[in-house]
């Protein structure tokens, strides 16, 4: 089989490997649409989160096929559609075990979700990103129609919140200098998409000067961090998704306790798998804007390539065809 392999730092190779052999309790999962994200750009230059060890196959955004099953297995079967968490106790899916960036690979039952017919392989390889923007939203707390919601930076993340945010009911704006994901926010559901330097006076136009019920920063830049207390209301909420370790930036603290606000800060998706799939379901979000490149297994150097460049890239992903010889 081929696979997406990155040998060592800096080394990525798609490579011949036999196909993986499972054990009682486990699947073998042919792979069917596979995102490439920038954690995993950070996997490959060794700067990821949790200690790795090469070799390694990256891809925990992915969607496939049950194509075999252990004697132990019950609640899987082969032909299934399924999805699967990428955070497993202390390992990590694709980062700190090899993942699904390749024909075939290794799950164990515990990990999987069955795929709703209503959701095709490309939008099951965007449940993963699409489950931390709802966990964020679960955790800012009763997002609806009362709410004006403002959305800070529309990378893959971003535009998940966008669309959630907009089936909810919340009249969503999308915080973006870039025009091209501006135009992707407004496909997915947002009423507004500005630029950084035109929030205030659209913010004032829609709410009479009260500014944003909800403030979304996913960005992770920590300007926008500090500026998310500013654009927030009275008893607003502030979620912050956007990834910062280590960087700092002058913030108005006092916001914090003068505006009474509510802050959530959230990480991954636990527990909410089985909530995010019915609601992707039953709202008809459509997520595929976000998928900007596709490329087969032999390019997966491409596809990494690409995931390298946001100015052209939102979300490039793998598609894989393979059948398991008898």
């Amino acid at each position: 089989m081929k696979a997406l392999q990155f040998t060592r730092k800096n080394q990525p190779e798609v490579a011949e490997l036999p196909v993986p052999q499972i054990a009682d309790d486990e699947v073998l999962v042919a792979a069917r649409s596979v995102g490439v994200c920038h954690s995993d750009i950070d996997l490959l230059e060794d700067r990821y989160i949790i200690p790795v060890r090469y070799p390694i196959i990256p891809g925990h955004e992915w969607s496939g096929e049950v194509v075999r099953v252990g004697t132990r297995v019950t609640d899987f079967a082969p032909g299934d559609r399924v999805v699967g968490e990428c955070v497993i106790g202390r390992d990590h899916f694709g980062f700190s075990i090899s993942g699904a960036a390749a024909d075939f690979f290794v799950a164990k039952p515990a990990w999987l979700h069955r795929l709703p017919d209503q959701l095709s392989y490309t939008m099951g390889a965007l449940v993963e990103p699409f489950s931390c923007a709802y966990y964020a939203l679960v955790r800012a707390g009763n997002v609806n129609a009362s709410d004006t919601l403002v959305v800070l930076g529309a990378g893959p993340v971003g535009l998940a919140v966008t669309a959630a945010a907009a089936a909810m009911g919340a009249v969503t704006v999308v915080v973006e200098p870039d025009a091209r994901r501006r135009a992707v926010g407004l496909r997915l559901g947002a009423r507004h998409a500005v630029h950084p330097d035109d929030i205030d006076a659209v913010l004032d136009g829609l709410t009479g000067g009260r500014g944003a019920d909800v403030v979304v920063e996913v960005s992770g830049r920590p300007a926008v961090m500090a500026r998310a207390l500013e654009l927030a209301a009275f008893q607003g909420r502030v979620a912050y998704v956007g990834i910062n370790v280590g960087d700092t930036a002058p913030a108005k603290l006092g916001l914090i306790q003068s505006k009474e606000l509510r802050i959530t800060g959230s990480i991954g998706s636990p527990g909410v798998w089985p909530d995010t799939l019915r609601f992707l379901a039953s709202s008809g979000i459509d997520m595929t804007p976000l998928v900007t490149q596709h490329f087969d297994v032999e390019h997966a150097l491409d596809a990494l390539d690409a995931a390298h460049h946001p100015q052209t890239t939102i979300k490039a992903h793998i598609e894989l065809a393979a059948t398991l010889r008898s």
